[in-house]
């Protein structure tokens, strides 16, 4: 059986993300060919940090048309970038880097058909700065995709926040009719392609309790007028508590929780299930996915982080 490529651009040259791709290297079966994106110098001297024991064969391509791409190598697209030492301090230093890596990433999906994407992290205060709230935006605007949303996926529940790196005294100016109808779409149409199932969708009220001491009450004028809307044609209900929805015999009857800001969805869902979800962003004309994590700059060199949402974002593309 032919399996797809998995195009991956490794992001933050000073994060932990190579470390983790090498422990996932070591101990996952790959079906599907990787190419990576990525620096050469940068990923020898980091495999020379960690020791790491796994021979990993590298095989340096620039155009895929030129390779036979298999699941026994990894095919390297070298992005120039000049590191002193195998970490440095995150800095503007790198944004050239990832933006090349990007820009490339980008031009291979469009010109080969690729539909599986993976980026490490990236720092958005050096690189976004306050262009994008976040990755998610930044590669919607690069594909022109106008309705996107993030989803935290788990098998077992996942979270979708309607609002994402948005302070908090801004988004209940973000609350609308539309943005709720345009999450709980692309939500749905997924489980449904995806799964094959219609998934049980669960939207939370902004307020503490879907209460508030002012006149407008958001959860009263938008929110459940809005999903009595929705009632007609998704397997929606709310507003729930957010207080609430998390506890065990609440969340079992869910398989997504529709949030209205980044922490009030992506706090429990970690605390429940810690590294074991992925970051999809749903909309584009490809599936773009990221292990659930930022750089970690605190953990740089230690050789300590944990691998399991890289493997299964790796795992959920590793399909024919």
């Amino acid at each position: 059986m032919n399996y797809s490529p998995i195009l991956i651009v490794s992001g933050e040259p000073n994060s932990v993300f190579l470390e983790l791709f090498f422990k996932v290297l070591s101990k996952d079966k790959i079906k599907s060919p990787i190419i990576l994106i990525s620096s050469k110098k940068l990923l020898t001297l980091q495999m020379q940090k960690f020791e790491f024991k796994k021979k990993i064969k590298l095989l340096q391509i620039s155009k895929l048309k030129s390779y036979k791409l298999d699941n026994k190598t990894i095919n390297l697209i070298d992005i120039k970038y000049n590191p002193g030492k195998a970490f440095e301090k995150i800095s503007k230093k790198s944004n050239i880097y990832i933006k090349n890596s990007f820009d490339l990433a980008f031009q291979i999906i469009k010109k080969n058909n690729i539909h599986k994407f993976i980026n490490g992290p990236i720092s958005k205060k050096q690189f976004l700065k306050k262009k994008f709230l976040g990755i998610t935006e930044y590669i919607s605007e690069k594909f022109q995709a106008k309705n996107t949303c993030m989803l935290i996926y788990n098998e077992t529940l996942s979270v979708c926040p309607i609002t994402t790196h948005l302070p908090l005294k801004l988004v209940s100016k973000k609350i609308n009719k539309k943005i709720i109808l345009k999450s709980v779409s692309l939500v749905n149409d997924f489980y449904e392609k995806k799964f094959k199932i219609k998934p049980r969708i669960a939207i939370l009220g902004l307020n503490p309790h879907c209460e508030s001491i002012h006149k407008y009450n958001e959860d009263e004028k938008i929110i459940k007028p809005t999903i009595q809307y929705l009632k007609n044609r998704y397997n929606v209900s709310g507003p729930y508590p957010a207080d609430t929805i998390f506890l065990k015999d609440n969340r079992k009857k869910f398989d997504v929780i529709i949030g209205m800001y980044h922490d009030q969805v992506l706090a429990p869902l970690k605390t429940l299930f810690e590294y074991d979800a992925i970051n999809i962003t749903l909309g584009l004309p490809f599936i773009r996915v990221s292990p659930d994590h930022g750089p970690n700059e605190t953990m740089l060199g230690k050789n300590l982080s944990n691998p399991l949402s890289l493997s299964r974002a790796i795992k959920f593309l590793d399909k024919n």
